[in-house]
């Protein structure tokens, strides 16, 4: 057999295969399982990164290459995992509900909340959601368990545009094949379960065999498919019941229902057909309710309540929910005040350091909690205060010169990463604080069964915004990512049932607006990037997206919340 060279980054070495070898049999060779570098647990390879680009194991060598293969400690290696857990899933609901049709909608902490629908549609035009049963979500696990057992491979071929229409017609997935229809493309590749086909936009691991760790739990109207955890593998992630995150993500799926957007094929269609313009000003005019109801909340009980607390994790627009906000109370007769929350920093010295010895200024106790909370009594008795600021240069606080009083309508507004922690201003009495909880939480999906990562959202957005405020490239953006994303779930995403209210952020046109600015920065990442695989990724998403054109984007308001990350904003 004729050979060829690759390199493989998992044992430093160079390696002669067979042209059109298989990387799962090169992996058997190499490394059979790869380390987790956090706990040390050898874990199965799952996929691998040929030329920094994530493809599966069945990938053919045609010629030299740079590989790596990764577990599931690998953010690509979980995606992969996840993926295939979907089509176990999505196989099992087709052979107990051959009338029904699985729909992965959103996901949650612990996992992904899925629905079985009816296939006949109410008088609003929606298909009715069958309530499972528990005894029901059992037997659906139990037939996940044999599909595992049985270790069944995933087959990926390529069928032509009208062969994957009239196939995902006939599955009763009309929401992928109008994505496949809005995309233009002649040929498609469908992965096959058995008699079972769909697609999945990225790779599959080989069979079945390797997803044996899994759980479903019912949830509202569905239930969670759950998978295993970041670091602890042998273990699922534990279930977080968090009703008003997940209230925020039906109001959010709600809203498109409004919009007649129930996926991103029809939102690609509704672009192409020229209703771009009409789907902004619909979804602003619903942001300005959302606005206006959060402070006639704020309204009610702004006699006892007087501090407004604001919190979200990157990008979610926090800035801009501020101001709106605040524009907002104006409006009903309060005299909105704000405090930086980052005046309140301790002396750099005094700064907590992290597991690596760096200062650790995302901790609560970076902060002067005493006297915030001594601050903050002090203006609820009806005391004037100086306000404190911190110089960042001398990495201390010192004196601004500058007072504070509430008066009878003054509120305060004050917003950072830890507001809706109640150990901030646990020397405060509660009742005088209102908390609002800011976040892009899209429920919007590219079809049935593959949903729209709020992560890559926010992403996308603070590419955008960095790259345009603060010179910042894309490349830079993404590589700091996970190290915001470990922030995030330390410090804000274990609050954020603490809120009053939650404001969703996100807009059913922002993908088509993002998917313009963004592209073109992902496009400059060079191949030897160690952020080229998450931009590939990222574009590969980027592509089922019609993008907005610069007349549309025009017609986006200067006060819009995406103005933020894009420009022209007036707020």
């Amino acid at each position: 057999m004729e050979e060829t060279r690759i390199y493989c980054e998992n044992d430093n070495a160079y390696h002669k295969v067979g042209i059109g070898s298989h990387l799962k049999e090169l992996s058997v060779q190499v490394c059979r399982t790869v380390t987790d570098g956090k706990t040390g647990a050898e874990l199965p390879v799952l996929a691998a990164l040929v030329d920094h680009t994530l493809k599966e194991l069945e990938f053919p060598v045609m010629m030299p290459h740079k590989i790596e293969f990764i577990g599931y400690n690998h953010p690509d290696g979980r995606r992969t995992y996840i993926r295939s857990l979907c089509f176990v899933l999505q196989h099992a609901v087709r052979d107990l509900y051959p009338d029904k049709t699985l729909y992965v909608e959103y996901s949650l902490p612990s996992g992904l909340y899925c629905e079985i629908r009816e296939q006949q549609a109410g008088d609003d035009g929606i298909l009715p959601v069958h309530f499972i049963t528990d005894e029901e979500i059992e037997k659906i696990k139990e037939r996940m368990q044999e599909i595992v057992l049985a270790d069944l491979p995933f087959r990926k071929v390529k069928v032509t545009a009208q062969e994957a229409g009239k196939l995902f017609s006939d599955n009763r997935q009309p929401d992928k094949a109008s994505l496949l229809e809005s995309l233009g493309k002649f040929t498609y590749s469908v992965y096959f379960l058995g008699g079972d086909a769909d697609t999945f936009y990225g790779p599959l691991v080989p069979s079945t065999g390797y997803l044996k760790i899994f759980d479903l739990v019912g949830f509202d109207n569905g239930f969670c498919l759950q998978f295993p955890e970041e670091g602890r593998t042998s273990n699922i992630t534990p279930l977080k019941r968090q009703s008003k995150l997940a209230a925020t993500l039906q109001e959010y799926a709600s809203w498109c229902e409004i919009l007649g957007v129930k996926g991103v094929g029809t939102l690609n269609k509704a672009i192409s057909e020229g209703r771009a313009i009409q789907l902004i000003n619909i979804a602003e005019a619903l942001h300005e309710r959302k606005y206006a109801d959060i402070a006639d909340r704020i309204y009610e009980r702004h006699d006892k309540a007087r501090i407004i607390m604001i919190a979200g994790p990157s990008s979610s627009g926090k800035t801009s929910t501020s101001k709106r906000l605040a524009i907002q109370c104006k409006v009903l007769g309060m005299n909105p005040k704000v405090i930086e929350l980052d005046n309140y920093f301790v002396d750099r010295k005094h700064t907590p350091k992290d597991e690596n010895g760096e200062y650790d200024f995302e901790s609560l106790y970076a902060m002067d909690l005493d006297l915030l909370n001594t601050q903050l009594n002090e203006l609820l008795s009806g005391k004037t205060i100086e306000v404190p600021r911190f110089d960042f240069k001398k990495g201390e606080r010192v004196s601004s010169g500058e007072t504070m009083h509430l008066d009878e309508k003054d509120i305060l507004i004050m917003e950072g990463i830890h507001a809706l922690n109640p150990e901030m201003t646990s020397a405060v009495d509660n009742s005088r604080i209102f908390r609002v909880y800011a976040s892009a939480l899209t429920s919007l999906s590219l079809d049935e069964n593959n949903n729209i990562s709020t992560s890559d959202n926010r992403l996308l957005r603070r590419m955008v915004r960095d790259n345009r405020v603060r010179g910042v490239t894309p490349e830079d953006t993404i590589m700091r990512w996970h190290s915001v994303r470990r922030g995030e779930n330390r410090n804000i995403f274990p609050f954020q049932e603490n809120a009053d209210a939650a404001f969703n952020s996100a807009m059913i046109f922002e993908l088509p607006l993002l998917k313009y600015y963004a592209e073109p920065l992902l496009r400059r990442i060079a191949p030897h990037s160690p952020a080229y695989t998450e931009a590939v990724r990222l574009l590969k998403f980027l592509d089922y997206i019609v993008a907005l054109s610069p007349n549309e984007i025009a017609a986006i308001p200067p006060t819009s919340i995406m103005r933020e990350f894009i420009g022209g904003q007036v707020l």
